[in-house]
């Protein structure tokens, strides 16, 4: 018998509208309205400015190891812009842009990472999932939503951000093939910042593209200038009305760069080129969108400099109380029990008890 072709989809698209150089592509224009292209700029600014200032709180010993986002606004805005407050976010660990967009407050990321339970809190009828550590575990959990999303018939979707070392993970492949199979509402986000802590994006996968995974589970899969904030919020709209149409879930690799170290124990140094970060700085996204909103005339230099400056004012006041919190927790050691599990098991309810006896013992010598 001859050998004969099998037609399968395996066109996957790149899309880019605003490029390095401010070049804009008006036919791909998204139509956003004013107010939300100041408060992505807005959101952009705090995003960044936030993170600077963790690093440098990290660096004083004033907070613990954390993931910093710096370069990669624009591929957390893009997407949880189009989110309604009934849709579920699932983010990875360094998506604080998306998270703070999405409500979670500043004060709560800085308790998180200075060690304190209280900061991994979900509040009651919040549709976030908390800060995930472990590599490509919650495109599980964003599969799982989108199921629950449609057994239930309910008008939302799920977003779920990982990033391109999260590829390499059976998780990943899991996570697609359940969603495809079901036709889910889940729209999966990669970060592809090229590099998973210190291994090259080349070195994870012979693909061409990550959005081409897609094409093997039967779901649509496209590539995005991840820099670009209106390419990441046009493309995250086509499919956040799909899945919210009935029509299944979709791969978007967001193609941008992490400007900074992969965490603050990381030296990227090491295993990367100072020529390369220096190209992708050309690219940055903050830079790109403010001159966009110059030459629509929504945004001066006056306008800048009051933005930056009530960032600025906002973070002093966010640290400030966080501190304040810290120094409040620090003498309640039995805390480290709480925002953990919705009942205790019995070995932590041993130990809870253990604790407890030791620290009036302590009391009752003391007094």
């Amino acid at each position: 018998m001859p050998r004969t072709a099998i037609d399968i989809p395996d066109r996957v698209d790149y899309l880019s509208i605003l490029d390095e150089n401010g070049n804009l592509d008006k036919e791909l224009e998204p139509t956003i309205p004013d107010e939300l292209l100041l408060k992505l700029y807005r959101a952009m600014v705090q995003a960044r400015r936030f993170d600077e200032r963790m690093l440098r709180l990290q660096r004083q010993g004033r907070l613990g190891t954390f993931a910093p986002i710096k370069g990669q606004e624009a591929s957390q805005l893009g997407p949880v812009a189009n989110m309604r407050d009934s849709d579920w976010l699932v983010p990875a660990f360094r998506e604080a842009a998306a998270e703070v967009w999405r409500g979670r407050s500043m004060e709560s990321i800085l308790l998180y990472y200075g060690g304190f339970n209280q900061g991994g809190a979900v509040p009651e009828g919040s549709h976030n999932l908390p800060t995930t550590i472990p590599v490509g575990t919650q495109i599980l959990h964003g599969a799982g939503l989108g199921y629950a999303i449609k057994y239930r018939k309910e008008d939302s979707v799920a977003v779920v951000f990982f990033g391109d070392g999260a590829t390499s993970e059976g998780d990943f492949h899991e996570g697609l093939n359940f969603a495809a199979v079901f036709q889910v509402p889940t729209i999966f986000v990669c970060q592809n910042n090229h590099w998973a802590i210190s291994l090259p994006r080349e070195r994870q996968t012979r693909s061409k593209t990550l959005a081409q995974k897609a094409i093997a589970y039967g779901l649509p899969g496209i590539q995005v200038d991840g820099n670009d904030i209106l390419a990441a919020y046009a493309a995250s709209q086509e499919a956040i009305e799909r899945a919210r149409a009935g029509e299944g879930p979709t791969f978007i690799e967001m193609v941008t760069y992490r400007l900074g170290v992969h965490t603050t124990a990381d030296d990227p140094t090491r295993y990367r080129k100072e020529a390369e970060v220096e190209e992708w700085k050309i690219k940055d996204p903050l830079t790109r969108f403010q001159k966009y909103l110059g030459d629509k005339g929504l945004l001066d230099e006056g306008q800048t400099k009051q933005v930056e400056e009530e960032v600025e004012n906002e973070l002093k006041a966010v640290v400030d109380r966080a501190e304040a919190q810290m120094k409040e927790l620090e003498n309640e050691p039995m805390i480290m029990f709480d925002h953990l599990y919705a009942e205790l098991p019995p070995i932590l309810q041993e130990q809870r008890e253990e604790l407890a006896q030791e620290l009036a013992r302590k009391e009752e010598s003391s007094g």
